[in-house]
């Protein structure tokens, strides 16, 4: 089981920005993708972000397209999220689940490589509170 810590959430103003960083215990063919995810207290979790490992494929969804950015650096094991132009926000979490090679050959079959939105996220870590306020 791959191990994720959260960090780099705190307290900004709008309009500013953030780096959020996600530390795992290794990239390794065992895992597929990992996707940044946010939910506030009493509302849906939402995909954010997302990253293909096999060949860096990024994602981000439609309302922060422009605005964040995912990246990788393997040599640290560890995927960032840079948010830039925050919007005003309540606390929520942000968490870096990741997807099992595994779980992806069985819901796609053996070859298929369907871009990171798509696919069901197995491991989750604690998260890191994000709030953008004035």
């Amino acid at each position: 089981q791959v191990q994720l810590v959260e960090s780099g959430g705190g307290l900004v103003r709008p309009g500013e920005s953030l780096t959020l960083s996600c530390t795992t215990s290794g990239f390794s063919s065992d895992y597929y993708a990992l996707g940044w995810f946010r939910q506030a207290p009493g509302k849906k979790r939402e995909g954010v972000s997302c990253i293909r490992y096999s060949d860096d494929t990024p994602y981000h969804a439609d309302s922060v397209n422009g605005r964040f950015t995912i990246s990788r650096d393997s040599a640290k094991d560890t995927v960032f999220l840079h948010m830039t132009s925050l919007k005003p926000a309540a606390p929520a979490f942000s968490y870096c689940p990741t997807a099992l090679s595994a779980s992806v050959s069985r819901s796609y079959g053996n070859g298929q490589i369907p871009p990171c939105p798509a696919i069901t996220y197995d491991d989750w870590g604690q998260g890191t509170q994000v709030t953008v306020s004035s």
